[in-house]
């Protein structure tokens, strides 16, 4: 199965945000390169929020393009045979963190922005840190940072804030 069949199916089955996800589902049926940073119309980027539950905090990496602190995530590669494999490769290589595990369920969330390459189509994961984590900046990070649950509003835009929300739900 190519990574945009996975795509289609992980969207069908995730359940929140409705007009948002037929958004994404739209998008792929009509770009058959809808998951590559090369579809200028935009593209389908997988995410992970690292999350250390029995500490209450979550990693934040201040993005060296974007200057701003976000969840881990980019663009899928060709490697990633499914979007879940995405977010945990993002996850791992920017956190630095070996042995992290997504939660149950599929996505946590979706978010749609804009970025300087073009419309991104965040498909949103939570990654469990495991117990003793250490995290390492990567190439991509200006610094990399554990923030309490409570900190993240203020350092970090609503859909960061949203993203956290919804994994704690989850939780």
């Amino acid at each position: 199965m190519s990574l945009h069949d996975d795509a289609v199916l992980v969207l069908k089955s995730y359940e929140d945000q409705e007009e948002l996800r037929q958004t994404y589902l739209d998008h792929l049926a009509a770009h058959a390169d809808g998951m590559w940073k090369a579809c200028q119309d935009g593209h389908i980027t997988a995410s992970a929020l690292v999350i250390d539950p029995e500490h209450g905090r979550v990693l934040l990496t201040l993005h060296k393009k974007l200057r701003m602190w976000l969840q881990m995530g980019g663009h899928c590669e060709p490697v990633d045979g499914t979007l879940e494999a995405a977010a945990l490769r993002e996850g791992t290589e920017e956190s630095g963190i070996a042995g992290l595990a997504l939660l149950p369920g599929g996505p946590v969330r979706l978010d749609r922005h804009h970025t300087p390459c073009a419309w991104h189509l965040d498909v949103q994961y939570a990654a469990l840190a495991p117990a003793g984590a250490v995290e390492a900046i990567s190439d991509e990070s200006l610094d990399l940072r554990w923030f309490a649950y409570d900190e993240v509003a203020d350092v970090a835009d609503e859909s960061v804030v949203r993203l956290v929300e919804a994994t704690r739900a989850r939780l």
